[in-house]
């Protein structure tokens, strides 16, 4: 999960590099330039929750990039395939038994279950 939830993370950052980049300081607030902001925060902020073992956070990271399959049919099929096919592993490697014992286990130490409260 550090894996996973690390390149969520750097992919959020790069993304962000990059739409600065393309930052228009005459029309800051069109859509697009407030969208593509909010998603690569979304990727990081998901990154960040993974970490720490909140499983909100892995189903967040799938429907990201569930999003990003849906924007790339706009583009290329290549584009598309990959980003298919990285939903695919992604979706394989967080709906595992390990990764839901994983949240599992994180979301009882959270809760205080796991410290002397009053788990269920």
């Amino acid at each position: 999960m550090t894996v996973i939830a690390g390149l969520f993370i750097v992919t959020g950052i790069v993304g962000l590099a990059q739409h600065w980049s393309e930052f228009d300081r005459l029309h800051p607030f069109e859509a697009d330039a407030i969208l593509g902001t909010l998603v690569r925060l979304l990727a990081i902020v998901c990154g960040v929750f993974m970490l720490r073992g909140h499983n909100w956070a892995r189903w967040v990271a799938l429907l990201w990039l569930a999003f990003h399959v849906g924007l790339s049919i706009f583009h290329s099929w290549f584009q598309t395939g990959m980003h298919a096919l990285l939903l695919a592993i992604l979706a394989y490697i967080l709906l595992r038994p390990r990764a839901a014992e994983y949240f599992a286990a994180r979301d009882r130490k959270i809760s205080g279950a796991g410290a002397g409260g009053r788990g269920t």
